[in-house]
């Protein structure tokens, strides 16, 4: 039986008996869709595998602290951002 690494909620690694259904970069927090456009790009010119991670899920992904990517996941994007302004940068509300 294969096992795949996923990131968990915590954001640490944990063997998985199923793949992870998005894919996210170490460094800059983000995650999107395994055929993200943007990502196959940057896999193509021989950068972001070895920051690349895996999660179950967009719950995992979020609650381990990355954000969706604007290009494939546009929808989640824009909510994350539409959230990130109303309760500023740190997650606290913003002053008047």
């Amino acid at each position: 039986m294969t096992n795949w690494t996923l990131l968990g909620a915590d954001g640490q690694p944990y063997p998985s008996p199923v793949p992870g259904t998005l894919g996210g970069h170490r460094r800059t927090r983000i995650y999107g869709r395994l055929d993200c456009p943007a990502a196959l790009r940057a896999i193509a010119r021989g950068g972001y595998v070895k920051q690349r991670v895996f999660f179950l899920d967009e719950a995992s992904a979020r609650a381990a602290g990355y954000r969706p990517c604007a290009r494939c996941m546009a929808a989640s994007y824009r909510a994350w951002q539409a959230q990130r302004t109303a309760t500023g940068p740190a997650g606290s509300p913003q002053d008047g």
